[in-house]
């Protein structure tokens, strides 16, 4: 019976917190990001008729993933739409996160306190300057709930329980590929200490493998090919933070830097059981790896399936792991009694997911002096930090990009017009706003910015792309290329009001104004976007 009650105060504490990550910080978005693309793709299948005529949905990149089949499995289930479905999967995988972080606590033998106010720390999330990724992912993407699903794998085998560590790795598998493969390669160097042992967790990896060859229906990834010069060209314009030679040098020599910390807290430490100092090292080490291995693979030899891997991503593992071991480095000095350098290794880990300025400065050397004072005896006053961050640090993870207005035109657009029309907002520039409408109105985007970013994973896609910003929003808004608007297929126009025309708008508000051209291509069944890609309706 105190099994079941520990366990259930244990699930109860780490949904709690996952909860307060949620809304309070490092927080969380929607279709600010990523999900602009991801959820297109997701009403797409579920309904084909729907954005057929998007560029976007033409090609999908989670045709590798069980990301969509699970989320449109849960949605037909709940019954719920797609925000609360990703909603829950992101609240649930940020909890088993948070029990991994736990786990990998108490596998240095420090007390439940500890543990949990190392738990809290971990929580607060840090950004990955250079790759552009996050510790916690604000979005609930398929990289937002496979990262604390190795987090709680890394957990888990670090109390020797292989099984249930192979099942929460190969979930992640599923959900991203590339974020788990350091894991497994870990795993793998296990697998020759205790084989014996070691071997059960390959049974569910097995089985996700499987399944990801039966699910997969995505085009091929182009493994052995090279990038052709516009393909380069194309990555370089939108999506640079793939080549490590554009990198500052301060943002290169950021992470070597960061390892010297974390193993210098290693030290600290000492006892740290082996099936966890493999990874709490040797991810960092895998990520620092990755740094030379992609400048020779992307920037020298140009290979193309670079950019959908990402190997520079796997840098996240030396900001997670830095934050971990500096928390813990101060939980070991407060049970030796060392007070002072207690403080000084929390600060550290607190000032890890802010800004290096003298207020974060400031707020994070408060923190760490009061997690060193109450870690034995309050470790709930970590839960200060999830409020002092944002107020007294200044830091503000994400702007908030919804606006009424924009609300009203989606609203107007998904009521008002043809489930087949084709909008342009030809004076927007990279602003994210025509991304959110194309997935609150459902209707089609002729081109954006945003869904730019899919020139990483399709190939077939950059092309197409670019030819359609160059030729609309890249070359500028003016009256005289209605005409041209028009013959490309576009039926409505979305103008910010300083841009109005004279003649009757379809719609108007404080932010835009929307004109249907004089005709425009409707499209039908069998309706082939320029660029020769069909439709996945067909």
């Amino acid at each position: 019976m105190n099994s079941i009650k520990t366990h259930a105060f244990t699930a109860a504490v780490c949904l709690a917190l996952a909860l307060l990550t949620f809304f309070q910080f490092p927080g969380h978005t929607w279709l600010q990001q990523d999900t602009q693309i991801y959820v297109p793709i997701l009403e797409h299948e579920r309904q084909p008729a729907v954005l057929r005529n998007d560029l976007l949905v033409q090609q999908s990149n989670v045709a590798y993933t069980l990301y969509d089949e699970a989320t449109l499995a849960l949605g037909a289930v709940t019954r719920l739409g797609f925000r609360d479905v990703l909603a829950i999967q992101q609240v649930i995988t940020r909890a088993f996160g948070i029990w991994g972080v736990y786990l990998m606590a108490t596998a240095l033998d420090l007390s439940a306190g500890a543990a949990w106010l190392l738990a809290m720390i971990v929580s607060l999330g840090a950004a990955v300057a250079g790759p552009q990724v996050l510790t916690f992912e604000y979005e609930p993407t398929p990289r937002a709930f496979a990262l604390p699903l190795i987090v709680c794998a890394i957990g888990l085998v670090a109390h020797r329980r292989y099984l249930a560590g192979g099942i929460a790795a190969s979930c992640a598998f599923l959900y991203h590929a590339p974020t788990a493969t350091s894991f497994w390669t870990i795993f793998a160097l296990l697998m020759i200490r205790e084989p014996r042992k070691a071997v059960r967790g390959l049974i569910p990896f097995g089985a996700a493998v499987a399944v990801l060859a039966f699910v997969a229906h995505g085009p091929p990834l182009g493994f052995f090919e090279r990038l052709t010069p516009l393909e380069e060209q194309l990555l370089h314009i939108r999506a640079a933070y793939v080549w490590i030679s554009t990198w500052p040098a301060d943002v290169i020599w950021h992470y070597p830097i960061l390892f010297v910390v974390l193993l210098a807290a290693a030290f600290r430490i000492r006892r740290i059981p082996p099936e966890l100092r493999i990874y709490v090292i040797g991810l960092p080490l895998i990520g620092l790896a990755m740094m030379p291995f992609s400048w020779l693979a992307l920037d020298h030899a140009g290979w193309a399936f670079m950019p959908q891997f990402q190997p520079l991503r796997k840098l996240l593992f030396v900001v997670l792991m830095a934050q971990f071991l500096t928390a813990a480095a101060g939980a070991v000095a407060v049970q030796a009694g060392r007070w002072l350098e207690a403080a000084g290794w929390f600060s550290v880990a607190y000032l890890i997911p802010m800004p290096l300025e003298l207020r974060p400065f400031l707020v994070a050397a408060l923190l760490g002096t009061l997690a060193a004072m109450a870690v034995r005896r309050a470790p709930v006053l970590g839960l200060a930090a999830f409020f002092a961050i944002p107020a007294l640090a200044g830091v503000a993870n994400y702007p908030h990009l919804h606006t009424p207005q924009l609300d009203q035109l989606s609203a107007w657009a998904r009521a008002s017009t043809p489930r087949d029309a084709v909008f342009l907002f030809p004076d927007a520039g990279r602003g994210l706003q025509p991304g959110i409408f194309r997935a609150e109105a459902a209707r089609a985007i002729y081109v954006d910015w945003k869904s730019g970013g899919q020139i990483n994973y399709l190939r077939g896609f950059a092309a197409e792309w670019w030819s359609r910003w160059q030729q609309t929003v890249g070359a500028g808004f003016s009256p005289s290329d209605l005409p041209r608007y028009d013959a490309l297929g576009v039926q409505y126009i979305v103008l910010q009001p300083q841009n109005r025309l004279p003649r009757p708008a379809q719609f108007e508000n404080s932010s835009y104004v929307v004109y249907r051209l004089s005709g425009g291509l409707q499209p039908a069944e069998g309706f082939r976007p320029p660029g020769g890609l069909k439709s996945a309706a067909e």
